[in-house]
């Protein structure tokens, strides 16, 4: 019999492509193909790539480019696919080039240059799925696309507008997923808050049970599963005040992920953001209130044209009184499709550079604060991996890949996708440093 055909993958961008590759690599796993770990293993190689700032168009660009050097047969997919040209001017020996969760058209490619040996078996392919994240978390997408248009984003003109799915298909997948070992639900969509107001928030069914397509309804119904539920791309709107008394309530990890942007009033009308005139730092103290131990973390954009020196130190007033416990900041990149970039008064890059360098130092104490309060607590965390004889492992307030880790220095016999309870005894500026606590 002759052997399986091979597919390489590289996997690029944000968590949102990343649930992409998993269902493209469900679909040709389920056909009969292997994936294998190596360019020169691989008969052909599909590249997801990202294309929201210019690094990470750089970024796809080099990923293309050693996938032809190293194995020659590519197909590339994801947003970036959006702008063909961008791909096929650099690589015109590419394959196929197609646009962002284009899943049918990624496998009939595949079917095109490599086709299966044989009908698909059932059996091949796990329950929920084939996953690149480890057996313990996964992300759980519940839509596509966002209705808003940001003047600093393309992301609309490569995955459209809000598509949610229904919440009776979102709630089976998250059930099957935590049947299979899953312990952490991670939430993403590039709106999550805004979940099922395309759908007119349809009542669906999971359990035999109508329950609608809603935010605070889709928490509700994901806390009900055991699994930690983290809740990322969460726009201020004001119903999302009623997630807050379920984390409160542990039904959800106290965990929100709001991409804030900026501070300042007239930056974020130029930015078009949606909620930009809610008073946000109302909202905090009044989240912090009902629920003392909530994590917020936030994206935020330095030197977008326009900002003045007022402006940046207002954001910088503002990050201090909100004290978020986890940031994230970039320099504003001119995207190619962006409004924004018409827009005048750009911001020298040594400028950029030198806000940047401010905002992170005063993330980095406020961070470091918050931490060093830590010291001395017992909590909860999930091991992600041991290695040297040192556990790396998360709580509530850290979500992978993005947030601050636990160290543990002498795990015993913790193994990754352990539950373990620790005290807390060193502090950095981004993580901690714990010990196994007795008793437990």
């Amino acid at each position: 019999m002759a052997s399986a055909p091979k597919i390489g993958f590289v996997s690029l961008g944000c968590p949102k492509a990343l649930v992409d590759s998993e269902r493209i690599l469900t679909r040709l796993r389920a056909e009969g193909y292997d994936v294998v770990g190596s360019y020169e293993d691989a008969n052909l190689v599909v590249v997801n790539t990202c294309g929201f700032i210019d690094d990470a168009v750089h970024e796809s660009l080099d990923a293309i480019g050693e996938a032809i050097a190293r194995n020659g047969k590519v197909i590339v997919t994801g947003c970036l696919g959006a702008r063909p040209e961008t791909i096929t001017d650099r690589h015109p020996s590419v394959l196929k080039v197609t646009g962002a969760h284009a899943y049918e058209e990624v496998v009939s490619a595949v079917h095109a240059e490599l086709p299966p040996l044989h009908d698909p078996f059932v059996d091949l392919v796990p329950p929920q799925g084939i996953r690149l994240t480890p057996r313990h978390y996964a992300y759980l997408k519940i839509s596509e696309g966002c209705n808003h248009r940001c003047t600093f984003c393309i992301i609309p003109s490569m995955r459209g507008d809000l598509a949610s799915r229904p919440i009776g298909e979102v709630m089976l997948e998250a059930e099957r997923l935590v049947k299979a070992g899953v312990k952490e639900l991670l939430v993403i969509s590039q709106d999550t808050s805004a979940y099922g107001s395309d759908l007119r928030y349809a009542t669906g069914f999971w359990g035999g049970k109508p329950v609608k397509a809603r935010f605070t309804d889709l928490a509700r119904s994901l806390g009900s599963l055991g699994a930690w539920v983290r809740l990322h791309y969460v726009y201020p709107y004001p119903h999302v005040d009623e997630v807050i008394p379920l984390m409160a309530d542990g039904k959800v990890l106290p965990y929100l992920d709001v991409p804030f942007q900026h501070g300042s009033p007239r930056v974020l009308k130029l930015m078009k953001r949606p909620a930009h005139a809610e008073n946000t730092l109302e909202r905090i103290r009044r989240w912090r209130e009902i629920c003392p131990d909530i994590t917020i973390r936030s994206t935020f954009i330095v030197g977008f044209p326009g900002e003045t020196e007022r402006d940046f130190e207002i954001l910088l007033e503002w990050l201090a009184e909100a004290r978020l416990d986890r940031v994230g900041c970039f320099k504003y990149s001119p995207v190619e499709g962006a409004a924004a970039n018409a827009l005048p008064d750009p911001v020298p890059d040594e400028v950029k550079q030198e806000r940047l360098d401010r905002f992170m130092e005063l993330a980095a104490r406020i961070s470091a604060e918050k931490l060093a309060a830590k010291v001395g607590r017992r909590m909860r965390v999930l091991v992600d991996a041991v290695d040297d004889g040192e556990a790396l492992a998360r709580s509530a307030a850290d979500a992978p890949e993005i947030d601050g880790t636990v160290r543990i220095p002498k795990p015993g016999k913790l193994r990754p996708g352990d539950w373990a309870v620790v005290e807390i005894t060193a502090a950095s500026d981004y993580d901690l440093v714990a010990k196994l606590a007795r008793g437990r």
